[in-house]
C-alpha cells in the first residue's frame, strides 16, 4: 500500500508556508527537464533565412556543401519563407534601399528568432563609407552572433552558429511564449 500523505514543512517553525515535495519535483521538472529538453530541440534545429547580398552569400552556400557541411549542427534546412525561420544570416552588404526588406523580413519571423551577421559588410558596412550603405545591420535589427571578415570563410559562420547554438540553449525556453501571451 502506497503512502499519499504530503510531507511538509512544520508550519509552527517555518510560519505560514507550506510546501510538499510534489509541488517542488513539479517545479523542479518544469524548470530544468522542459526548459532543457526544449533548448536542445531548439539548437539542435536552427533553420536559416538566408539573406545573401553580397560576396559573403558565396561562402554561406560553401557553408552548406558537403564540404564544411552545416547539416551536422542541425541548420540544413535553409528556408527561404520567413515564417518557417527562425535565424537570419544577413550576407554582404546591406544598402539602405534593402533595409527596408530586411526589417520586413526579420519582423514576419516568428518568435523567438536570432540574427548572425555575416562579414565585415554586415557588421559594421565594411569597406563602403557611403551615403547609400548602412552601417552595419545592428542599426535595424537585434544582432546575437558577429562574424569577421572580408568574406568570411565557412568555418567561421559555423563556429558563428555554435555560438548561437550556446546562446539558445541557455534561454529561458518559455520566456518568449509568456511574453507573446
Amino acid at each position: 500500500m502506497q503512502n499519499t500523505a504530503n510531507i511538509s514543512y512544520d508550519s509552527k517553525i517555518e510560519g505560514e508556508v507550506v510546501v510538499t515535495r510534489r509541488e517542488t519535483a513539479v517545479e523542479w521538472f518544469r524548470k530544468n527537464l522542459v526548459d532543457t529538453g526544449a533548448n536542445w530541440g531548439r539548437k539542435n534545429s536552427l533553420w536559416p533565412m538566408p539573406m545573401g547580398l553580397a560576396c559573403c552569400a558565396i561562402e554561406l552556400m560553401a557553408a552548406g556543401a558537403s564540404r564544411f557541411d552545416i547539416s551536422r549542427f542541425g541548420a540544413e534546412v535553409m528556408r527561404f519563407s520567413p515564417r518557417q525561420s527562425d535565424v537570419m544570416i544577413v550576407a554582404g552588404t546591406v544598402t539602405y534601399k534593402m533595409a527596408l526588406a530586411v526589417r520586413r523580413i526579420y519582423d514576419q519571423m516568428a518568435e523567438p528568432k536570432w540574427v548572425i551577421a555575416m562579414g565585415a559588410c554586415a557588421s559594421t558596412g565594411g569597406m563602403y563609407r557611403s551615403y547609400a550603405v548602412l552601417q552595419g545591420v545592428d542599426r535595424i535589427l537585434p544582432v546575437d552572433v558577429y562574424v569577421a571578415g572580408c568574406p568570411p570563410r565557412p568555418e567561421a559562420l559555423l563556429d558563428a552558429l555554435m555560438k548561437l547554438q550556446d546562446k539558445v540553449a541557455s534561454q529561458p525556453a518559455f520566456e518568449t511564449l509568456k511574453k507573446v501571451a
